[in-house]
């Protein structure tokens, strides 16, 4: 009998798969570990006597490369034979082994506790291994799942990568090679608790899955608690609040960060729906709370293409002449045609637009020339320690003189400190965005300056 080689997490391109997934002669593998197959035909069961090269495995001492009782394995399979002969070798071998019978049983043990691996068989009446490794994506991202076939199939091989499975392996399963991915398996598993716990620490928020149907599980709750966060830009001269800026913001533990947010949109190209989504989220908060400010909202260079933004009906189109439309310089425009006609087509419903992040990006003169914007914001790299480096302090006096001979207003952003604010002040700057004034959140933080009730 024919079979495959197990294929490799990092296979992630179904032309891929069919590369690999070749067929090996039996000569070429070593002995097998018997495990019953579904097909009546290949049934091949346990005897009451175990062979003698399984009482020599199963006599060994456990390995040392993770204590016994944290190497948690939940096993599934339909067939009872199957689930104690396979439970009874890996708790010998220093596992810690939960069995279910099937999908639904198996999604309640992932729901309520937590494994260091799952293995699965594929063929399963009601819910399939595949389907099986969808469910457990909704309650546990970063478990890997080791799915087992006993009738291989390219198709299959594709799905159980797609969805996110770490390995495809065949029936009979060798033993060397289960502990070899098992090992490997709770080694991941160990990474991605440290990346969550590293990325917690330095505010950036979990890690979202790489496998595609984790990442779509964690996009489409990632949209349904997607909200604006509020940061008031304050004048210096008035001593009042001019506008806000919404930043986005989700409760999706593992996309909370924007960068990964953004990310994960565009890895499953939905980054026109995150952006409609915001923008429409932003402005009936804006509308609800009757303010008078200016309203300054993100777009991503994407965001320049699509038509919901140049309709007239849109929620934040009826809001236009209170909205600054904020592009990146480190958007790349160079691909957009017709830019000059969109950001006219912008202006004629009543938008404004600002460059974001002067100083980040490397498009230059250019953004200025097609954009013609009638705000420039300072990134804050260039802002931050200002009061202690002479260069970016006359860096920023050029841009000053610069926005003041092109009629701009420029907006510093990150100022956190008052040394940075006198020195910012000194150079005549006028309008600012920072921690200094208000750090970003729910509703509309005021600043030091608000006298509102």
């Amino acid at each position: 009998m024919d079979r495959m080689r197990p294929v490799s997490k990092e296979e992630e391109f179904p032309s891929v798969v069919v590369e690999r997934a070749k067929v090996l002669p039996l000569s070429d593998m070593e002995p097998p570990i018997a495990v019953p197959s579904k097909d009546p035909d290949s049934r091949v069961e346990f005897s009451s006597t175990p062979p003698a090269s399984l009482v020599r495995e199963m006599e060994r001492e456990p390995e040392e490369d993770a204590p016994a009782e944290s190497r948690r394995i939940l096993l599934v399979d339909d067939q009872p034979s199957v689930l104690r002969s396979m439970a009874r070798m890996l708790r010998v071998r220093g596992y810690s082994v939960e069995t279910a019978s099937n999908g639904a049983e198996a999604i309640k043990r992932v729901a309520q506790e937590e494994f260091d691996v799952v293995i699965s068989d594929i063929a399963m009446p009601e819910m399939d291994g595949i389907s099986l490794l969808r469910e457990i994506r909704a309650h546990d991202l970063y478990v890997p799942v080791i799915l087992i076939t006993g009738e291989p199939t390219v198709d299959t091989a594709i799905q159980a990568l797609e969805n996110g499975a770490l390995h495809y392996l065949t029936k009979p399963v060798e033993l060397p090679l289960l502990e070899t991915m098992l090992t490997k398996a709770v080694r991941l598993r160990r990474m991605a608790e440290f990346r969550i716990r590293a990325a917690e620490v330095l505010g950036g928020g979990p890690p979202h899955a790489a496998d595609r149907s984790g990442l779509e599980l964690s996009f489409q709750r990632m949209l349904g608690t997607l909200w604006a966060a509020f940061q008031p830009i304050v004048d210096a001269r008035s001593k009042s609040c001019i506008g806000f800026e919404a930043l986005l913001r989700s409760d999706e533990p593992s996309l909370t960060h924007p960068a990964a947010a953004l990310e994960a949109a565009k890895r499953l190209g939905q980054l026109e729906t995150v952006g409609r989504t915001m923008r429409d989220r932003v402005a009936e908060v804006y509308r609800a709370d009757q303010r008078s400010e200016l309203l300054f909202v993100n777009l991503h260079v994407s965001d320049l293409l699509d038509p919901h933004l140049l309709s007239p009906t849109s929620a934040l189109s009826r809001i236009a002449p209170q909205v600054v439309l904020e592009i990146t310089e480190r958007a790349v425009l160079d691909g957009i045609g017709d830019i000059c006609a969109r950001i006219a087509a912008l202006r004629e419903l009543g938008y404004r637009v600002a460059i974001d992040d002067l100083g980040a990006g490397y498009s230059g003169l250019t953004t200025f020339a097609l954009i013609e914007p009638d705000f420039i914001k300072l990134d804050m790299a260039l802002i931050r320690g200002i009061d202690q480096k002479p260069m970016h302090q006359s860096i920023v006096r050029s841009v000053l003189h610069l926005c003041e001979d092109m009629g701009n207003r420029a907006i510093i952003e990150g100022v956190e400190t008052e040394a940075e604010y006198n020195t910012l002040r000194s150079l005549g700057c006028d309008l600012f965005q920072g921690y200094l004034f208000a750090r970003p959140g729910p509703g509309f933080p005021r600043s030091p300056w608000d006298s509102s009730p």
